[in-house]
């Protein structure tokens, strides 16, 4: 998306390990940068998102070590979470009887946009969610 080079765009970067114990933690680093941006109406679906795509990191990659980047545009916020698997993710119809399955079709429906880019190390996996362009940007 174009909209996240712009100069206005805020941004918030980590390198973490994606371990269970750690995601509490984690949903609430998003949750106070979104609010402090004037974006807290996304926290919910912001912080559902981010822990479906660490929760993969720790259980399809061969490391749980990864980059979370959370940026904020005048008319969008987009999470990223890169890792080092070459494994891109598929989204399939879950089986709700099933322990698990149901996160990228989870991320798909509560995401404006979601999508994978290939990378040198492995890939990018992001959402994001738009916003009115008439919001101010803290």
């Amino acid at each position: 998306m174009t909209a996240m080079a712009e100069a206005s765009t805020k941004e918030y970067r980590q390198e973490l390990c994606a371990h269970p114990k750690d995601l509490a933690r984690i949903r609430r680093i998003i949750a106070a940068h979104l609010r402090r941006w004037g974006r807290g109406e996304l926290v919910a679906p912001a912080t559902m998102c981010v822990t479906e795509m660490l929760a993969n990191v720790n259980k399809h990659t061969d490391s749980a070590d990864c980059v979370l980047t959370l940026q904020n545009a005048p008319t969008a916020v987009r999470l990223t979470v890169s890792d080092t698997s070459t494994a891109l993710p598929v989204v399939m119809e879950p089986d709700w009887r099933a322990e698990y399955g149901r996160g990228m079709f989870l991320l798909s429906k509560t995401a404006d946009a979601w999508g994978t880019d290939r990378t040198r190390e492995g890939k990018d996996i992001w959402v994001e969610f738009r916003t009115s362009s008439e919001e101010v940007v803290a």
